[in-house]
């Protein structure tokens, strides 16, 4: 029997990232070809350097649903071994199973993942059946596909749980891990749980467990609670968490990956916190935050799901100061520092709200000195401009091709625009076209 490293890192406290956006993804309208689905998970692997497959599930694909479907899934098998832990995931019906199973056998802590609906509405719909004769049926498939193959692990999703007989649903995850499964997800499927129904739901199922019995969470976004929920299960003790890259899965989405990571590991007093006042290491090896930018704008330009000015941690929007007092005091305005955790250097862009410091670092950015006066009318002639335009930002080339014509102390600043009065030295701050990250 092969050693079951995911398993093992929750038994241990540390956590675990069930990588959701190739598989569950599909159903948010995106397709990850082949070649990106083995892209990202090796470099989903590298945020956790040699420890990768003991803190990454990366859940390839649904190998059922054709033939290019199951090629995806076995090629991110082979050739992302020993980077993560592959899944392959699938519909609780034997052949589904074996497809599974043949799909990722071989390869280095290889994983199948069966899908069993835990509610009477879900088993109904899915398999036409009462709860409890699926959840028997599921601790049967267990069974069937350890004997398959005893190097692939098997772990299953219980659908609805959420709406599920919370007795009915451990007293099942019991016996299924005692046939063999590594871990046992509960799933929001629909999205509909409040954070007090998440942690009513995994405290009452842990409580009724075995400590040999490992939860995973996998808890859906649609009333935007989707981390909120995934908190909840980690102060339960859950270890084992799904999320996806950008928070791309079904319908409304999941929890996004790099919030959750950026969570859990940019502050170890309040990762402390969020596990529920676990002090062990939550980690075998920290994960390296400043991969996170260039794998979320990988994915987003794959999927064409985009990366906005508000998305949290990623988005083009970290790091930007547009203000003067933000400007003047960047710290005392952020949670953390996107240089020092993400290596997303600041950025200083013109708006409307832009003060005379802003516009005088952004002119000594692209080249120009400017006095007093010019400042105080080239900063009329922004926010001129994102009015007139309807554009908040004033881009680099137009406000460059301005300062050019810059004729000097005597040009004009608008009518009705004040020069402003002399304002203190303009603090030392890295000034960037952009807030990439480097």
């Amino acid at each position: 029997m092969a050693r079951d490293v995911v398993r093992e890192s929750a038994l241990a406290g540390r956590v675990v990232i069930w990588e959701e956006s190739a598989r569950d993804g599909a159903q948010a309208k995106t397709l990850m070809s082949a070649d990106f689905r083995v892209r990202l998970a090796l470099e989903q692997g590298r945020i956790f350097g040699a420890d990768g497959p003991r803190h990454v599930v990366f859940a390839a694909g649904f190998p059922a649903v054709c033939a290019e479907e199951f090629e995806a899934v076995r090629r991110v098998a082979v050739e992302a071994e020993g980077a993560v832990s592959v899944a392959a995931v699938c519909r609780g019906a034997a052949a589904d199973v074996r497809q599974a199973v043949t799909a990722v056998r071989g390869s280095a802590h290889a994983r199948v993942m069966v899908v069993v609906p835990a509610s009477e509405a879900m088993a109904q719909v899915m398999v036409h059946r009462t709860a409890r004769e699926a959840l028997e049926g599921g601790v049967t498939l267990v069974e069937d596909a350890r004997e398959l193959d005893d190097g692939v692990a098997v772990d299953v999703c219980l659908a609805d749980a959420g709406r599920a007989d919370h007795a009915l649903v451990a007293a099942a995850a019991q016996r299924m891990t005692a046939a063999g499964a590594g871990v046992v997800v509960l799933a929001d499927t629909v999205g509909d749980q409040l954070p007090s129904d998440a942690a009513a739901m995994f405290s009452r199922v842990r409580a009724a467990c075995t400590d040999d019995v490992v939860l995973a969470s996998h808890l859906h976004n649609d009333l935007g609670l989707g981390l909120a929920n995934t908190l909840e299960a980690l102060r339960a003790g859950v270890r084992v968490v799904s999320s996806a890259w950008l928070g791309i899965a079904e319908r409304s989405g999941m929890v996004a990956t790099e919030q959750l990571l950026l969570l859990l590991a940019h502050r170890p007093e309040r990762a402390a916190q969020l596990l529920g006042g676990q002090t062990a290491e939550p980690w075998w090896t920290p994960p390296d935050l400043t991969r996170l930018p260039a794998v979320a704008r990988m994915v987003g330009a794959e999927t064409g799901v985009p990366l906005t000015v508000t998305t949290p941690v990623v988005g083009p929007g970290v790091g930007t100061i547009s203000t003067g007092t933000p400007f003047v005091h960047p710290r005392l305005f952020q949670p953390y520092d996107p240089e020092q955790l993400l290596g997303i250097a600041p950025s200083v862009v013109l708006t409307q709200l832009a003060s005379a410091r802003v516009v005088t670092a952004v002119a000594s950015r692209l080249g120009h000195d400017l006095d007093r006066q010019q400042a105080g009318t080239a900063m009329a002639w922004v926010k001129s401009r994102a009015f007139r335009t309807g554009r908040a930002v004033v881009d680099d080339e137009a406000f460059a091709a301005y300062l050019d014509g810059l004729a000097g102390p005597a040009a004009a600043a608008p009518a009705g625009s004040a020069i402003p009065a002399p304002a203190p030295a303009v603090p030392v701050l890295p000034v960037t076209a952009t807030g990439a990250a480097r």
